[in-house]
């Protein structure tokens, strides 16, 4: 007796999004303004937004000294947009298995920022030539956010 073959289900379409756009989130530990004002020294644009628990909704639900704390931060370079918040207290975690990749055009621009990244943060893999880039290093800022610093061949 032979057998026929299975019927196989119908492939589904892959969904599409349109207009998505990836905006990274930070989370710190108290000392969000301070990064974000770091980063607008560093790199240039701006911080676009910032509301503290203070001045929102929430400042009744929590303890006054958090007050002045980042509920929600934007910072913008160009079309860019890199947002963070300051998390309660007790719940902060170190940022673990994803990095920042921030791409220059300039060697002297990677190194220069680099540099600045790394000053009382912790450089994982100092900033050198490679055989695909003219930079490549990776670091954790003071604030502990992991970052890969990279610029074009040229």
């Amino acid at each position: 007796m032979a057998t026929r073959p299975r019927k196989r289900a119908p492939k589904k379409a892959t969904p599409r999004v349109h207009g998505a756009r990836w905006h990274p989130h930070l989370s710190f530990d108290g000392d969000c303004k301070a990064a974000f004002t770091f980063y607008q020294r560093c790199l240039g644009g701006q911080v676009s937004f910032a509301l503290t628990y203070g001045e929102s909704t929430l400042a009744g639900q929590v303890p006054r000294a958090f007050h002045g704390k980042i509920l929600h931060a934007t910072f913008t370079l160009g079309d860019q947009v890199l947002t963070g918040a300051d998390v309660l207290p007790g719940d902060y975690g170190k940022p673990r298995g994803s990095w920042i990749m921030l791409h220059l055009a300039q060697a002297a621009e990677a190194d220069r920022v680099f540099d600045a990244f790394a000053t009382k943060g912790e450089v994982e893999l100092a900033i050198a030539p490679t055989f695909w880039a003219s930079r490549f290093g990776m670091v954790k800022d003071r604030f502990g956010t992991p970052w890969i610093v990279q610029s074009s061949v040229t």
